[in-house]
């Protein structure tokens, strides 16, 4: 096809001014025909200029449409000049652009062939990022569906942000394309695929506990072998459910029996109370634990004490603020007592003396509550950190045996009645002794047994996640708790006992290098992030400055050796999960003890955030575990989940009041909810809302953490180029994507989110060269509009 600046003038289109009525004779090019003789036809193409002057000059109207001609052409030519140059001046630009545009992100972005994650691992990973709305495919509303659930819709209750809102975007648009996804939704659940496809940070955790328990790796440490025997044990549905209350009737009657039988040995109170503190890990009068002076702590001191606390009481209570006491709740208090009724039938008390027993324990629990108080009350009265000696309690508490019951509770260590305790209630404590008194000495029948009773009742409670499934079904009022799967309890209750071997378990399957870079190139990145803000006070910075951040590794870890001598005395049966439960509570009475001598309390083996010990920031392994992190996940994944989780985690921790120190926190809160509300069309509208302080400081550490760590994954890529894929997405995208999924958790600052914190990645994309492309909605046209925070 000709173009017009490449059209030979000998074939441009010859004007002419003759009367239309005169047809114009042919002119132009005369091929030659297929049967003429070359030679013919060269002289032929001799002649033809000939008899086109001959023509010419015999025609006096053509010769002045000829005469007109060449200003007409020179215009032609100009304009054919400057389109070419225009075409030329537009190419040229095109192309610099993108030379620059690759230049500046190609190596980040790398949207070239990516290197596919062949691991089990990134196999596993890659059908929970299936579940995900893509932002790329689906740039105009992926923020409402990116975990790739109805559990948002605003007909089921779930938590939809902004919900129920007055003027709040989603309310006017969310429902039109509801039916849509839920069908979506509907077929991913019939692929099987709904149990793992929203990720719960703890759930992820537990579930990995429960690999490595249910795994088969052969080992040679004892505590190791006893923990997933005691796991199995927990399995064991059947045993549990055929033994019933056999076993706990069994132990009562190594206690002296009760009075609920009608067999009781009349077993002296402090001797009972002991027995009960030491070896089943059970405090029916009042709590106890280890702890520092926080006086002394603020010197640095390391010193432990014990400390003495109110009770977890059984009988549901409410604070009442007119009288400033606690008090049993009136609604719940006859559903507690056939709830108590229920748990004495099941352990053989006939119904016409049941109710006696019942009766007198509810009347002592009622007692009891009324001494209690929250803790914001007593925080207020100064009652926290009273200091005084065994003695000095003695004197004023004198129901209990103090230094009995304490040297029980923290055998083999040896008190004295000159050692300081702290107590945090110490009017309960008073109040605990008068009442327990008035009760020993009461004459009426069952009086003295009432106290017995009630200390069985409390030593149940402990043991009844041990007991089968008719204890767990009578749920006492006030115990909101859901029901779990069998696999998730087990691993709780297994923790419980044998949290020490878990935390081993998980460092040696942990991968220290890769854990180690992401949080060292995440804490680098907040650190410059944090540099460019527009401090009000430079203190805050300079104290994130001067953290140290690590993980938590082997010098905090027992080894082999230390385990198996910690458990060398716990004999598992993997058919009697009673017996074995018994035999763990022991266990935590030596924990007790270790603590009160000054060792360090060990990280719970179920954290995921990280946390302070003095000037260090330390990240539990419990954080890096899949689908969130493994070694083998590209690192866009790695940092897309974790990366972001750990950066939000400490904006959280080390900067709980951002938006007084720093103005960066409310403008950059409101570019982006500007762009939220651009975007979902409502800007400009009457209804729309402004954000609270909260909100603002809220959206600030979730886009700051997004922005964070992404620009630790660019960092990396620099440092080590190359990584790989999975989907076949562009780094970038797989690194959006991750971040948008790991969104789904519910977090306890969701309250304070205005908004989808997937929508970020338009926030941050906007504008910006760290993303493969920005995200344009075709049907928003002020989209076009949208500035980078």
């Amino acid at each position: 096809m000709l173009r017009m600046s490449d059209t030979p003038i000998e074939l441009e289109p010859q004007l002419s001014v003759q009367p239309s009525s005169q047809p114009e004779p042919e002119k132009g090019l005369q091929l030659p025909l297929p049967t003429q003789d070359p030679s013919e036809a060269q002289q032929q193409a001799q002649l033809q200029p000939e008899l086109h002057q001959l023509e010419f000059e015999s025609n006096p109207e053509h010769q002045l449409s000829e005469e007109a001609k060449p200003l007409w052409i020179k215009r032609q030519r100009l304009l054919s000049l400057l389109f070419s140059m225009f075409c030329l001046f537009a190419a040229i630009l095109g192309l610099i652009y993108y030379m620059h545009h690759n230049l500046q992100s190609g190596s980040y972005n790398q949207e070239g062939a990516v290197t596919p994650c062949l691991s089990q691992a990134c196999q596993r990973a890659s059908a929970h990022l299936s579940m995900s709305a893509d932002p790329f495919t689906q740039p105009c509303d992926y923020f409402l569906f990116s975990c790739g659930s109805d559990r948002f819709s605003p007909d089921n209750g779930g938590r939809q942000r902004g919900h129920g809102i007055p003027g709040h975007p989603q309310n006017q648009r969310e429902k039109a394309v509801w039916a849509k996804r839920r069908r979506q939704s509907e077929e991913r659940e019939d692929r099987g695929l709904r149990e793992g496809k929203i990720l719960n940070r703890k759930n992820v955790l537990l579930q990995y506990l429960r690999e490595i328990l249910e795994s088969n790796d052969r080992t040679t440490n004892s505590a190791v072998q006893k923990a997933k025997g005691f796991y199995r044990s927990c399995l064991d549905t059947i045993s549990i459910e055929s033994a019933g209350a056999e076993p706990f009737l069994t132990l009562i009657q190594k206690l002296g029996g009760w009075a609920v039988s009608g067999q009781w040995n009349q077993t002296d109170f402090n001797s009972t109370l002991s027995l009960l503190m030491r070896d089943y890990a059970t405090f029916p009068f009042f709590n106890l634990y280890a702890g520092k002076d926080p006086n002394e702590s603020a010197n640095g001191t390391t010193k432990k004490y014990i400390q003495i606390d109110q009770p977890d009481l059984l009988i549901p209570i409410e604070w009442n603020s007119k009288t400033q006491k606690s008090q049993a709740k009136t609604q719940t208090l006859r559903p507690f007592l056939a709830s108590c009724q229920r748990y004495l039938a099941l352990l053989g008390s006939p119904s016409s003396t049941s109710i006696i027993h019942v009766g007198m324990f509810i009347s002592l629990s009622s007692e009891l509550a009324v001494a209690a108080a929250p803790l914001p009350y007593r925080l207020s009265k100064g009652q926290l950190y009273q200091r005084m000696t065994i003695k000095e309690l003695q004197s004023q508490a004198p129901a209990i045996d103090w230094l009995g019951c304490l040297q029980a509770a923290f055998h083999p260590l040896h008190l004295t009645e000159d050692d300081h305790i702290f107590l945090h209630n110490l009017p309960y404590i008073v109040q605990m002794s008068r009442i327990i008194t008035k009760w020993l000495n009461r004459h009426e029948l069952s009086a003295s047994n009432s106290l017995h009773t009630y200390m069985v009742l409390n030593l149940l409670h402990t043991l009844m996640p041990a007991m089968d499934s008719r204890f767990s079904e009578t749920v006492a009022p006030g115990n909101s708790e859901k029901a779990v799967p069998r696999w998730k309890h087990c691993v709780l209750e297994t923790e419980r006992g044998f949290d020490s071997v878990l935390t081993h378990l998980l460092r040696d399957r942990a991968a220290h290098r890769e854990a180690e870079e992401i949080i060292q190139n995440i804490f680098s990145s907040l650190k410059s992030e944090l540099h460019e803000l527009n401090w009000t006070d430079q203190t805050s910075m300079e104290q994130v400055q001067s953290r140290i951040p690590r993980l938590w590794t082997t010098e905090e870890i027992a080894d082999e050796a230390e385990l198996d001598l910690l458990f060398s005395e716990v004999s598992v049966s993997e058919h009697s999960f009673f017996s074995n439960y018994v035999q763990l509570l022991s266990v935590w009475q030596k924990r007790r003890s270790k603590l009160l001598t000054g060792q360090d309390e060990a990280a719970d083996v179920l954290s995921i955030t990280p946390f302070l010990r003095g000037n260090e920031l330390i990240f539990p392994m419990g954080m890096f575990v899949p689908h969130l992190f493994h070694a083998t996940y590209p690192r866009a994944m790695n940092y897309g989940a974790l990366g972001f989780l750990i950066a939000k985690d400490i904006l959280h921790l080390l900067l709980p009041d951002i938006y007084s120190q720093s103005e960066s926190v409310h403008a950059v809160g409101e570019c982006v909810w500007t762009h939220y509300l651009t975007v979902t069309e409502k800007a400009g509208g009457g209804g729309a809302f402004s954000l609270s302080a909260a909100q603002q400081q809220e959206v600030w550490v979730q886009y700051s953490a997004l922005k964070i760590a992404l620009q630790a994954y660019h960092q990396s890529l620099k440092n080590h180029p190359g990584d790989t894929s999975i989907l076949g997405f562009s780094h970038t995208r797989l690194f959006l994507t991750s971040f948008s999924q790991v969104n789904c958790d519910s977090d306890p600052y969701s309250k304070f989110m205005p908004l989808e914190p997937s929508f970020l990645i338009t926030a941050i994309c906007a504008k910006s060269h760290l993303c493969p492309t920005s995200l344009e909605c075709p049907n928003k046209t002020q989209q076009e509009l949208l500035q980078r925070c």
